[in-house]
């Protein structure tokens, strides 16, 4: 039997819309009952919209509800979706938090999911299949891969997720 997966949005590029006439990005609502129903998803997911922000803005009361809404809920496997930028912040936030027995995985886009050209879609289906078959504690899912939370970075010259250089071993 599949766990049942609590997924968490936060904003980030993920779920950023465009303006055409302001030629800004904003947000809106999001996109991932729209992604679930295009993947053709069969998982029992119960979504809750925490905050539509980028996270450039985030602030250490954001990460407390993120932290606390994690604790406070019984589902033992979790996705976030979050911006990339501050994705590893959050990541070390919750880690911290020591929630014991709870599998959660922050995921995000570098390309708006409305683009059409996201990698988001990747990025969250990666981070479903990582969030049902990993031990608890707290990993990011970018690109294909999945990393421990206190052994990745965002590369912002490649914009790619990857290891931390000081660190030997392989991601997960």
């Amino acid at each position: 039997m599949t766990p049942e997966i609590r997924i968490f949005v936060t904003g980030g590029t993920f779920d950023k819309e465009y303006d055409m006439i302001k030629g800004q990005l904003y947000f809106k609502d999001t996109h991932l009952p729209e992604i679930f129903e295009l993947g053709r998803c069969t998982l029992d997911l119960n979504i809750r919209t925490l905050m539509m922000i980028d996270s450039l803005e985030m602030t250490d009361q954001d990460r407390e509800v993120i932290v606390n809404n994690c604790s406070n809920i019984p589902e033992n496997h979790i996705v976030i979706t979050h911006g990339t930028d501050t994705m590893v912040a959050t990541a070390t936030a919750i880690a911290q938090a020591n929630i014991a027995g709870k599998t959660i995985v922050l995921t995000g886009a570098m390309i708006p999911y409305k683009f059409g050209s996201s990698d988001g879609f990747f990025n969250l289906g990666s981070a479903l299949a990582f969030v049902q078959v990993l031990p608890p504690g707290v990993y990011v899912a970018m690109n294909g891969k999945c990393f421990q939370w206190n052994n990745v970075r965002k590369n912002r010259d490649t914009g790619f997720f990857e290891e931390l250089p000081s660190r030997s071993g392989v991601a997960i």
